[in-house]
């Protein structure tokens, strides 16, 4: 039995371990001063239950990189890499479309800090529904030859995920190679029935970051959020839709799902398809090795790109960056879709300032949540950038779940991460950065229809919002950089 006479002295070893983990955040983990306070308030208010929250979603993943490769087998990339940043210093890299020389330092910042080649012969399709994405995605699974690689945040075993499993069964079963790699925390309701039925018929299936104990998994703050697929190593496919049936608007709680996936056939799917051969071969005890038939990819259009990848593991936060390079070399639009907006103070000043600067600033983002604690913090953040100038709109149809940004009509991002903290810390992340008047304007089209199913914020609503709805916010925001 519990002696109470040693309860005064349980409590005070709490305190001393607590003061302790304080010490580790604040003089040897290095955070930014908002993540370290909030850490602070949280072992603070919760002395036991914050410090177990701590270790499964406060310590940091290793800096140490964890996707190695041999530098002898990146087919030519590094060398690729090093003459395009030559052309860009000597001012010798010519674009089909001249106007976007301009963004030469966009380019260079990718190339220099992600190997992000630039590929500049591309098709691109845009994708903003979802049976749409799921017909084509399944239709050129169904026209595979020699491989196919399939990653994705969530996997679910419903109708779309089953449509899926038997379409890669079957090719599996006619001799073509298929790949399954899913995060097991965003894929923690995947059953084991449905992996097992695809490693039965020859799929290899594999976890990233996967639990060594059952439901116990120290790991579970950093999720692989990317959306690939890669099909021959000739077509690609990169953007916001997982696998399942709220992604076709079959969800009766979210209703029409709004989102944004590509169809990308070119020299970019060389990169797409090394991304993906990164990730399996971390998660994986089977290397896929880098070789000539992963990589097939023939010249189909004019539309310049980088595949830009960003991680826990990652020096710098290399997706962020990108957004803030493209807002502030805005001079006319900036339009951004996402379902979180929770900038760090970085991002919110650049989106600020292109505001104050006479840029017509225009943030999409939802009416519900699907996560309500951060859907306040996000709606705290968009009631500041009233106060800027910016126009805010809250889409009514469904849920919006689409990662884009569109500046000036010529140049854009499309992939997986959100404008929010997790996104650019913790989460594996993956984003197409296009250079392309007639893409980008295709992008801003969709916005300005979406406006239509959407409802303006202004600063009079923002002011008059309840008591309760404040008090939510403030909770939220003052948490929002451990979220």
């Amino acid at each position: 039995m519990l002696d109470f006479a040693m309860a005064p002295y349980l409590f005070s070893f709490l305190i001393f371990i607590n003061v302790l983990l304080a010490f580790a955040i604040i003089f040897l983990e290095r955070r930014d001063a908002s993540a370290t306070w909030a850490w602070l308030m949280v072992l603070l208010f919760i002395p036991v239950g914050g410090f177990l929250l701590y270790l499964i979603f406060g310590r940091r993943l290793s800096k140490k990189e964890i996707f190695t490769w041999d530098k002898k087998n990146r087919l030519g990339l590094l060398a690729a890499v090093q003459d395009q940043l030559r052309s860009i210093e000597q001012d010798t890299l010519k674009l089909d479309h001249s106007e976007l020389e301009s963004f030469e330092d966009l380019f260079y910042l990718h190339l220099k800090n992600n190997d992000a080649l630039l590929t500049k012969d591309n098709q691109v399709e845009i994708f903003t529904d979802g049976q749409d994405k799921f017909h084509a995605l399944i239709e050129d699974i169904e026209n595979a030859k020699e491989h196919i690689h399939l990653l994705y945040y969530i996997i679910r075993d419903d109708q779309l995920g089953q449509r899926l499993s038997e379409a890669l069964i079957k090719k599996a079963k006619q001799g073509v190679k298929v790949r399954v790699l899913y995060d097991d925390m965003g894929s923690r309701t995947l059953s084991r029935k449905y992996v097992k039925r695809l490693e039965k018929s020859g799929v290899e299936v594999e976890a990233f970051f996967p639990a060594l104990i059952p439901k116990l998994n120290m790991k579970i703050n950093y999720r692989n959020h990317r959306k690939l697929t890669i099909i021959d190593g000739k077509i690609g496919y990169i953007g916001g839709f997982n696998i399942g049936d709220e992604y076709l608007g079959f969800n009766k709680r979210f209703g029409y799902w709004r989102d944004t996936h590509l169809k990308v056939e070119g020299g970019a799917v060389h990169n797409m398809q090394t991304r993906f051969i990164l990730d399996w071969n971390h998660a994986s005890r089977q290397d896929i090795h880098y070789e000539d038939r992963y990589y097939q990819a023939e010249p189909k259009g004019d539309v310049a790109m980088q595949i830009v990848s960003s991680g826990p593991d990652s020096e710098w936060e290399q997706i962020k960056h990108g957004y803030i390079k493209m807002i502030l070399s805005a001079k006319d639009t900036v339009y951004i879709q996402t379902p979180y907006f929770i900038p760090d103070d970085s991002l919110l000043d650049a989106v600020r300032i292109a505001s104050l600067s006479g840029v017509d600033v225009r943030v999409m983002i939802p009416k519900m949540p699907d996560h309500p604690f951060v859907y306040w913090a996000t709606y705290s953040n968009v009631g500041d950038l009233l106060e800027a100038g910016a126009k805010i709109y809250i889409y009514q149809k469904g849920f919006l779940h689409a990662k884009t940004i569109v500046v000036d009509g010529k140049i854009a991002s499309v992939g997986t991460a959100n404008i929010d903290v997790r996104s650019f810390r913790l989460n594996f992340e993956v984003n197409a950065f296009l250079y392309h008047p007639d893409l980008a304007k295709e992008l801003e089209d969709s916005f300005l229809e979406d406006i239509i199913d959407s409802t303006q914020l202004t600063v009079q609503l923002y002011k008059h919002r309840s008591k309760w709805i404040r008090f939510k916010e403030s909770i939220a925001r003052l948490l929002s950089p451990i979220l």
